[in-house]
């Protein structure tokens, strides 16, 4: 039950305060010591005149007829405090969580389709820790909007155009031999920047090679053709391991022939201006430097590509949303294509939103480059975490059935949690104690609540009528208010386009669950109390299950 919106619609009831300020102002309480929910008075004093106090008790005193799910309500310091009936609320928050069973599913369909560009790894370069945050960012975006009913349509932009593929073929056909594996392709990119430094010569080269993938030359094509096989087979294995899926892959070269187009509508519209030969759309009165669309020589660049192809998007998939998982450094990149889009006409331009996040390290690495050929690559990560996984599990539990698959669950969710616990602007430092710590706010920790959950309840399930009566003191209470807010998390994680906020939340629910599990013995000799206890158990279990999910998190039964 939604108790805010209950509440809301009582106090708009009683005529006392305005509605307009009235609504969006009742908050959870903190602390369960000053009820349930409170309404600040605060906020309405200006308008109405009177003293925060007052306000308080003036609604106080209009409240005769409290809802049913409504215990009490108290005045306190400008505050107006809701006491719910616990055994009201655990009945309604339980038969609710229990009647989705151990698969919440998605929502019915609402028709809005939402775009997530995310991952887009470049051809012919390691898929590195530095695509961590894009790729489990947008993954855990595309289920949580999945949930929440929406089409959802991941794009994988993969980057497939630029002179850095000429660099590579001449590196391929001056030092390639046979077959070529992402390692052997990035050791030719290495050496042809090495070998350029002393000989400029192969930038010309470079060029030339570039040229003719671009005029559809077939041995160029052919082989960058073999490129792009080997990339895309390459980073599938980590896709799968990560549980990351794409609806899409097309890539830069995909909007080649519709560039035109784009320079065409911008001159009709008297958008264009000619600045030192090259074209741009000039954006200095709204804060921005000029939008470069063709440099001097004819060439497009990334702006021009991305209108195109989010003038491709609208007309293909009539998104709701057109969302951008790319780093912070192209915050401006993206202010100025949106702000194009606005001055072409389109309305649906402030539907088009950058979600940015932080760069992404591992400890001790150094500085990261592709030219330098100093990577980390993301499926060594993975691998060094899962073994390290079975290392732990090795000395703590090991007759573990299934060990292999549970150890894989581990690591892999470490890797992501790591990377979505928190907010995705900062800047991440990635460190495999801290990753796998089964003690702290962590993957590993999540995992292992709901296998002790799962170790509960393969002891005793619960059955026929719950005594909802035996869920009232404050730890169990405390659970039951968790579980009533999951929907409201996934939907502002979905809103503000931040997976850490539903990751906070899972772990406030596994730490609250633990204190419960300490505190309160599950499995006793009062039938009574241990069906409703078995009870939450399971909703904490099935909510666990699910948050994790949205999370690109396994929920292992045993750990």
């Amino acid at each position: 039950m939604d108790y805010i919106k209950q509440i809301e619609d009582y106090i708009v009831s009683k005529g006392v305060v305005p509605e307009t300020e009235t609504r969006g102002l009742l908050v959870y309480s903190q602390d369960m010591n000053n009820g349930d929910c409170c309404l600040p008075c605060f906020k309405l004093s200006k308008s109405m005149r009177l003293a925060p106090v007052m306000i308080a008790n003036k609604l106080k005193d209009a409240m005769t007829d409290l809802p049913s799910f409504v215990e009490r309500v108290e005045s306190v310091n400008g505050y107006l405090n809701f006491y719910f009936s616990r055994t009201a609320m655990a009945q309604s928050v339980l038969d609710a969580t229990l009647d989705r069973g151990d698969k919440f599913g998605s929502k019915p369909q609402n028709g809005k389709t939402i775009c997530i560009d995310y991952s887009s790894v470049n051809i012919a370069k390691p898929f590195h820790i530095g695509h961590l945050l894009t790729t489990v960012i947008g993954g855990s975006l595309y289920r949580i909007y999945k949930y929440l009913g929406y089409n959802v349509v991941g794009i994988n932009h993969l980057g497939d155009w630029g002179t850095q593929f000429g660099k590579l073929l001449t590196a391929y056909f001056k030092w390639g031999k046979g077959e070529q594996t992402m390692d052997s392709l990035l050791e030719l990119y290495v050496r042809f920047h090495k070998e350029a430094e002393k000989d400029d010569s192969l930038n010309d080269e470079a060029r030339m090679w570039f040229k003719k993938i671009e005029t559809g030359d077939a041995t160029a094509t052919t082989v960058f053709e073999q490129f792009k096989k080997i990339t895309l087979a390459e980073v599938d294995k980590v896709y799968k391991r990560l549980g990351i899926v794409f609806d899409s892959y097309n890539g830069e070269s995909f909007y080649n022939d519709k560039l035109q187009d784009v320079v065409d509508e911008l001159k009709a519209k008297n958008l264009l201006v000619e600045s030192e030969g090259a074209m741009v759309v000039p954006l200095e009165q709204y804060g921005m430097p000029p939008c470069l669309i063709l440099k001097s020589d004819g060439a497009s660049l990334y702006a021009t590509r991305d209108l195109a192809c989010a003038e491709y998007r609208k007309k293909t998939y009539d998104f709701d949303k057109n969302l951008y998982v790319v780093a912070y450094q192209q915050n401006l990149h993206f202010k100025q294509v949106f702000k194009v889009l606005e001055l072409m006409g389109y309305k649906w331009a402030e539907d088009c939103v950058h979600v940015p996040f932080g760069m992404v390290s591992i400890e001790g690495s150094g500085a990261l480059s592709t030219r330098s050929g100093n990577v980390v690559k993301l499926i060594d990560v993975i691998d060094t975490a899962v073994e390290k996984t079975k290392a732990i599990i090795a000395e703590k539990n090991p007759d573990l059935a299934n060990s292999e698959e549970t150890a894989e669950a581990i690591g892999v969710g470490a890797v992501v949690f790591g990377a979505l616990c928190g907010s995705r602007i900062k800047d991440m430092v990635f460190s495999y104690e801290k990753a796998l710590n089964f003690d702290g706010e962590t993957g590993p920790y999540l995992q292992y609540t709901h296998a002790r959950c799962c170790s509960v309840l393969a002891k005793a399930q619960p059955t026929g009528k719950i005594d909802y009566g035996e869920l009232v003191d404050d730890d169990t209470f405390a659970l039951i208010r968790h579980l009533n807010s999951y929907d409201d998390i996934v939907k502002s994680a979905a809103d503000k386009y931040e997976p850490s906020i539903l990751t906070r939340y899972l772990i406030d629910l596994a730490q609250c669950f633990n204190k419960f599990y300490i505190g309160h013995r599950i499995i006793c000799d009062d039938k009574n109390v241990m069906n409703a206890r078995l009870a939450i158990t399971l909703a904490v279990k099935n909510t666990l299950k699910n948050g994790m999910e949205l999370i690109l998190l396994k929920a292992p039964e045993k750990m």
